[in-house]
């Protein structure tokens, strides 16, 4: 049994994966369209309870600006009359003859706002002035 020697393997040297370097993307900023007026609101201060005394930024971190936690928002839809409907648009309408411009939802939160503070009462009897309705999509005419 002779043997004769393996010839050498050689290996092939890979080149290394060409990467494109990593460049940040610019950031643009949304354009409000042409002859849209800006929106002009007055500042919303935090609400104090007299217990609390003053609202203080955290002492743990005072060189980091606070971070405003985002509201989570809920979609949802909903039947309405039409005469109701029209209601809010006069009511859109009324605002911007005010210099405020608003959206639906503003103006149906703000309604909200303004019967969650009636007293038990009064509360009772807007509800009552409002007719209940067949829920569900309307028919086809």
């Amino acid at each position: 049994m002779s043997t004769t020697p393996a010839a050498p393997v050689r290996k092939r040297a890979t080149p290394a994966p060409k990467t494109k370097p990593v460049t940040a993307k610019p950031v643009t900023a949304k354009r409000a369209p042409q002859g849209a007026k800006a929106k002009t609101r007055a500042p919303v201060q935090a609400k104090t309870s007299p217990a609390q005394g003053v609202v203080q930024p955290s002492a743990a971190s005072p060189s980091k600006p606070l971070k405003e936690k985002k509201v989570k928002v809920v979609r949802d839809s909903f039947t309405i009359p039409k005469a109701e409907f029209a209601q809010i648009a006069e009511m859109k309408k009324r605002a911007m003859a005010l210099g405020v411009e608003v959206k639906k939802s503003e103006l149906i939160r703000a309604g909200l706002q303004l019967i969650a503070g009636l007293q038990d009462t009064a509360f009772k009897k807007a509800l009552a002035a409002v007719p209940t309705l067949k829920t569900g999509r309307p028919a086809k005419d």
